[in-house]
């Protein structure tokens, strides 16, 4: 039996040092974690340059133009909120522009429904109430077909797309649906000091979710099951549950995106979400999120749907014709994967060192 040296022990055993040798490394990967809020400085500078120029006002500085702005990041924020949990997962969820169509069409009918036996404010709390709780119905079965079926998420998804935009379509008679309620169209364009309730709303939800994504077990549970899943059913990790659970929320986030479009139309169209799901998988991708799963924050999914909304509010306010916004969007999502590909690549170079 041979028998190893103190020595010879201590140096198997040695942890490697951490390297804090190389700041431009450090400093190169934190540019790389944040280029989302990049982005936005960026787009905001130019788009304030380009309107001086032209007209001699002002771009960032009109409370208008910042108000419009924040408006139109309310429903794609919503739609990636639950995005980023399941990309983070490792996942996809391709059903949310249309279960979000779905739960604005029901919000409608059902606050008109509540608002013949209730008094208006309650009538509007059952239609938001509804329309989350029916989005919840597919967004259940995803997570039964991919964790119990183990079908692969974007080919499940995609057929709840379709399922989810009949059924919307098929409550909604083929048209849009008007809520006769006052309270629900003050909910959806009224403001407190200035701030649109919209805005609010979103923010609070926001923060909630990023409290359950940055410091419960659930978002733990779910940042593991994104980097290695073999790995976290080792440790444990209800895999089969916690992936019912996440695309339940995920449709769930979408819902409360439908009852807020309702709100903000004073209408339930099946078609409303249908134009922003490549957006919120676009907001979450420049948030800094990585496709692979594992990685990603709410706060930088935040910053992706600003970014989106600056493009396509500034490329109206500067005249210019609005389909170049496709092309800007598309362009910052090429080099936000490119950035997230280079820095996989650097990490692995690192580790292998």
């Amino acid at each position: 039996m041979t028998s190893t040296s103190p020595t010879e022990q201590s140096e198997t055993h040695v942890a490697p040092q951490a390297d804090h040798g190389d700041p431009a490394r450090t400093w190169l990967g934190r540019i790389a974690e944040g280029r989302a809020w990049l982005f936005l400085a960026g787009l905001i500078i130019c788009f304030e340059v380009w309107s001086r120029a032209s007209f001699g006002a002002t771009f960032v500085l009109n409370p208008f133009n910042v108000q419009s702005i924040a408006i139109f990041a309310v429903a794609p924020l919503l739609l990636a909120t639950g995005q980023t949990f399941v990309i983070i997962s490792g996942g996809i969820d391709l059903s949310l522009g249309f279960i979000m169509g779905l739960a604005a069409v029901v919000a409608a009918h059902a606050t008109n429904l509540a608002g013949a036996a209730m008094p208006v404010p309650l009538a509007m709390m059952v239609g938001i109430l509804a329309a989350v709780i029916v989005a919840g119905v597919p967004g259940m079965i995803n997570g039964l077909l991919i964790s119990r079926l183990r079908i692969p998420p974007f080919i499940g998804t995609l057929g709840m797309f379709g399922v989810a935009r009949g059924a919307a379509f098929l409550l909604a008679g083929g048209t849009t649906v008007p809520v006769q309620n006052s309270w629900f169209a003050l909910l959806g364009n009224g403001r407190f000091y200035g701030v649109p309730y919209l805005v609010i709303i979103a923010a609070v939800f926001v923060v909630a979710m990023h409290y359950i994504l940055s410091q419960t077990r659930f978002g733990q549970h779910n940042y593991a099951i994104g980097a290695n899943v073999q790995a976290a059913r080792r440790a444990g990790i209800d895999i089969r549950g916690h992936i019912l659970r996440l695309y339940v929320l995920s449709a769930m986030c979408a819902g409360l995106g439908g009852a807020l479009y309702a709100a903000r139309f004073t209408a339930g169209a099946a078609q409303a979400g249908e134009p922003l799901l490549l957006d919120s998988v676009a907001a979450v991708v420049i948030g800094g999120a990585s496709l692979f799963g594992g990685s990603g924050t709410l706060f930088g999914t935040v910053a992706g749907a600003l970014v989106i909304a600056v493009i396509q509010y500034g490329l109206v306010f500067v005249n210019v014709e609005p389909f170049w916004q496709f092309i800007a969007v598309g362009v910052v999502i090429i080099i936000s994967v490119l950035i997230d590909q280079a820095q996989r690549r650097f990490s692995g170079a690192r580790q292998d060192e």
